[in-house]
This record gives structure tokens, sequence and C-alpha cells, in this order.
């Protein structure tokens, strides 16, 4: 018994001696809980790499990465009576699985056969690590998912699937790992790429496809569903998922984590454009029920842990009865829609928009007052310029959110004062100091903007600078809340930009410009569904919208969606 313990103390000591905390929280700021990040111990690569490599000069060095805690290692109790003497760890184990066996101390060999105790693929069952992968592809890709009998056939040199005659890329460990349980790839079916060039060498190659452990999603990437299942889904069922692979001791000595992806520390945050109960949508509202606009999103919305709504209009007990023909830009919204805002569930609201005070600020202020009773908190907007300049914080699943905003379009009568209610104006070094500090903080910023609209994919260069600024000084999601045409969107900096989502719940069905020609593009919208693991931005999903009756949005056919997807991403440069 003493002996086992202090094989455990081992691999404590080992794995509390390889963790970083994240800075302390500054003054100025809500005390923050540190996020332990695991750091990788610079194992040499894997030489397992039978098959078809990219050539490139790159060290296959792997990238750190942001790992679930160790502490789940010590549930499981070793069963051997001594430390074994000798551990061979096969080439498809991957990296933190390695780091754990190493931190052991136990002498490591080469040879399987002269090892008493090996690390190793397995069959599923007690004292198993079940380690989750993920199809992916570079995130300008329309295609959605595929099926497994498409990835099996590709692995076996077949044909057909969305992504027939390309290659998979992945890691040499991930190849060692498929080919143990799927068998060898036909030749020239699977590129090997270093773990931490993989995005950078496949980006250019779309539409292309590789697997990755979960614990390397990056934004970059998007993840393909596999039969309908996808590891960045709250509804993901493990038990059905194909790219799973099992590792475990033999014989069982020592403890294993039970997987690499943990439902507790994952948060998905859902964005959205454009919300003014006004005109059309309201009439509709009156006419269908106060829910009928949500009718298509309410699931989406409701399933994420946390939603954010740009209502840009205030509530007023007098709002004239709405006309989806009317050509006033006064705006209001009757008290009694806000049901409708009940039934998304929003944890968060933004108050950048410039119809807050159309009808008074007495409206803007019993706006308020409706969202705190809610217990919904509010940013980009408030009472007087010190509320309307604040951040708020959100912690969901152990993930640390803060959410800040400004209007710089103006008018200046919207914007609020020291002593009136209003939009907050933009004060730039002061938001980019302030996002630094939560940065270090460990926060994670997410910042919205009221940016001067245009009716085009594509912003101007002014908007870029602005919204990089914000990127460059720590935030990880920069987002335009006042696009009526969805626009372009970058990664920069370590951030993910997207300059308008455009609308979601607003009446816009065709936009004639001044020379007189129209578009209809102002009827696509995106809902930006971001997910967030173990204090790491590891996914952004891109969902699609089509505006109907002036006032519901639908889900995009298979054909709009491809279409729209493409036409954003030429306008992003991709």
């Amino acid at each position: 018994m003493r002996k086992r313990r202090f094989v455990v103390a081992l691999i404590l000591t080992a794995l509390l001696s390889a963790c970083l905390t994240s800075p302390g929280s500054s003054s100025v700021l809500p005390a923050s809980g540190a996020i332990v990040l695991v750091t990788p111990a610079g194992a040499a690569a894997p030489t397992y790499t039978p098959f078809q490599p990219l050539q490139t000069d790159a060290p296959a060095t792997a990238t750190p990465q942001a790992l679930p805690s160790p502490s789940a290692a010590s549930t499981l109790s070793p069963t051997a009576s001594a430390a074994p003497a000798s551990l061979w760890i096969s080439p498809a184990v991957p990296d933190y699985l390695r780091q754990l066996a190493q931190a052991t101390g136990i002498p490591q060999v080469s040879d399987p056969g002269s090892a008493n105790v090996r690390l190793d693929v397995s069959a599923p069952g007690e004292g198993t690590a079940t380690w989750i992968y993920a199809l992916v592809s570079p995130f300008p890709t329309t295609i959605d998912g595929v099926t497994l009998a498409d990835i099996r056939t590709a692995w076996q040199g077949g044909s057909g699937g969305p992504f027939d005659g390309k290659p998979f890329r992945m890691d040499a460990t991930t190849l060692a790992a498929f080919t143990a349980i799927w068998g060898a790839p036909a030749p020239r079916t699977v590129y090997v790429l270093p773990p931490d060039r993989l995005i950078d060498l496949t980006w250019t190659e779309r539409p292309i496809w590789a697997i990755v452990p979960f614990e390397a999603l990056d934004p970059q990437w998007k993840v393909l569903t596999v039969d309908g299942q996808s590891p960045i889904h709250k509804d993901f069922d493990p038990s059905s998922y194909p790219l799973q692979v099992s590792f475990s001791y033999q014989p069982a000595s020592l403890p294993l984590p039970a997987t690499n992806r943990d439902p507790g520390r994952l948060t998905v945050l859902a964005m959205t454009g454009v919300t003014a109960l006004v005109r059309g949508v309201a009439q509709a509202m009156n006419e269908n029920g106060v829910l009928y606009p949500d009718a298509n999103v309410r699931d989406v919305l409701r399933s994420a842990d946390v939603t954010h709504i740009s209502n840009e209009v205030s509530f007023d007990s007098n709002c004239p009865i709405p006309d989806k023909y009317s050509t006033s830009l006064r705006f209001c919204s009757d008290p009694k829609n806000i049901a409708l805002l009940d039934d998304v569930n929003p944890k968060v609201i933004e108050l950048t928009g410039n119809h807050l005070l159309d009808y008074g600020m007495q409206d803007l202020l019993t706006t308020l007052d409706m969202y705190t009773q809610r217990g919904w908190q509010y940013y980009g907007g408030g009472k007087n310029l010190a509320d309307a300049q604040k951040y708020i914080t959100v912690v969901d699943h152990g993930n640390q959110l803060a959410f800040l905003g400004c209007n710089p379009a103006g008018p200046v009568s919207d914007w609020a004062t020291a002593s009136t209610p209003g939009s907050a104006p933009c004060d730039y070094p002061a938001m980019e100091s302030t996002i630094a500090v939560l940065r270090a903080s460990g926060y994670l910023p997410v910042v919205t903007l009221q940016y001067n609209e245009y009716y085009t994919p594509v912003p101007y260069d002014y908007e870029k600078t602005d919204f990089r600024n914000l990127a460059a000084a720590g935030a990880i999601i920069v987002s335009g809340s006042q696009a009526h045409l969805p626009q372009a969107m970058e990664f920069y900096d370590g951030a993910f930009i997207h300059y308008g989502l455009g609308n979601l719940f607003f009446d816009q069905m065709l936009y004639r410009f001044p020379d007189g020609h129209t578009t209809s593009d102002v009827r696509n919208e995106f809902i930006d569904r971001y997910v967030i693991y173990d204090g790491k931005l590891i996914s952004v999903e891109l969902l699609s919208y089509r505006l109907e009756n002036w006032s519901q949005p639908r889900p995009m056919t298979p054909q709009e969606r491809e279409q729209f997807l493409q036409s954003i991403f030429a306008a992003s440069d991709w």
C-alpha cells in the first residue's frame, strides 16, 4: 500500500510542477479564479510515419495546448503492488497521456517486448482513457458534415463523398491511433504533418479534411459533423461518436484521466446581430403571436450557455400601432413584446444601438429596469456615462467572459452623459487598456461595436483599424452589431473579428441603394456560435438564416447557405 501511494504521489507531484497559473486579478477588476494550463514537456515526436508525408523542414514539436486538468487521474486507484521496472508507450498515445506516463519517472523502453507495463490502444472499459478526436477542415469551408462511411471509404482508398480524392491530414500520433483501430490506410490517403504546422499547411488546400485530438482544436479549424455528431455541440453523445480511441495501461497499474473532453468545462456563447422589435416585426407579432419571430431560432439561442442580444430600441407603453410600411426612423417597442426576449433567454443585453432615446430618456430607464428585474446584465449603454461604459462579467462552466462595447456612430444625442442615459460613446484608449487588464486577469474579453452602417460585405479600412486595435489589445472576439447586411470576418492577432452579423429580429426584406438598384441580401443573417473550453476559444460556428415575412428568420437551404458562405468568404479574402 505504501508503494502504491508513492507512485500516485510521484504522478501528482510531476503534474503540479507542469502547471501554469494565469496572472492574478487586478485590484480594479472582479476577483477571477486562476485558469490552469498544462504545458507539454516537449517530448520527441514519434517516428511512426509509414505513409506518405508532406515534405516540410518544420520541426515536429507540439504547440502547447490548454488541456483538461490532470486531477481526474487521481480518481482511479492503481492495482499494481509495486512500481513497474520498465514502461513502453505506444506511438499512438496522444501527447497529454504520454506526458502523464513520463511524469511517473518509470524508466521508459523502446522495445514493447522488454517492458512489464505498456500504455497502448485498448478496448473500452474500466481504467481506460477515452480520447475524442474531431474531423476538421480550414475555417472557410462550406461543407458542414460527412458520414462515417465517407471517412472509412476514403481511408481505404475509395472514391465518393464531399472530399472525394482529398487525402487526410493529421500528425503521426493520430495516424498511429486510427491505424490501430481501422487498419492501415491505403497509400497516399493520409499525409503526415507536424502538429504545430497542421493548420498553416492545410489552410490553402481547401477543401481538405484533417483529424485532430479535441485538445488541439483551434478557431481556424471548422469542426465537421460525423453522422450528425460534433464534439463541440452541447448535445454531443460520446457513446455513439465514431472518432474516439481508448487507451490503457496493460496491466492496469496506474491511473488515467477518463477523457480529454469534459462537458463541465465547455461554454457555448451565441452572438447575434440587430434586434429592433418595430415596424414589420412588431406587426407580425401582433398578427401571429409575440413568439412568432423566434420559431426557428429559439432552440439555438436557448441551448447556448450565454446568449447575447443587441436590442437597439427601448420599450414604451404608449408606443404607436406598428406598420411595416412606415418610413419613420423613430422607433419604440410595445412592453408586451419583451416576452420574445424572455423566450430566447438572453444573459447579456447590448445597448450600443442608436435608437434607445427615440421616445425619450424615461423609456430607456424603464427598459433598464425591465432587464434588471429579469436578471439580465447589460453593457454598452446605461443610466449615465459611467453605467454605459462599464464592462460586465459572466462565469460559466469555469470560463470567465467579459463584455464591453460602445457606439462610435452616434448620433451625439444618443450618447450617455455624466447625468443622462444613453449608449456609450467610444473611448478607444480606455477600452484597450481595460481589455488588456481583463485578459491579464484571466477573463476572455468580448467586444461589440455599433459601427457606421454600410450595405456592403467588405469593411472599410478605418473600420478594420478600429476592430483590429481592439483585437490586438487582447479581445478574443470583436463583433459588429450595426450591420443590416452581413459583413466579412477575419482572424487577427489571436482573435476572431466579425465586422457585422446582419439582422436578427428586424424587418428589412429589401434595401434600395441611392442609385436605385436593390438587394435582398439584407434578408441574410448570421448567428455566431462560439465554443470556449477550459479558458480558451476553440471553435466558431457560423449559423445562417434568411428572413421571411418581415420578421421570422429561418435556416437557409443548403443551396442558399453554400452561396451565402462563398460570398462572405470571398469578401473576407479567403
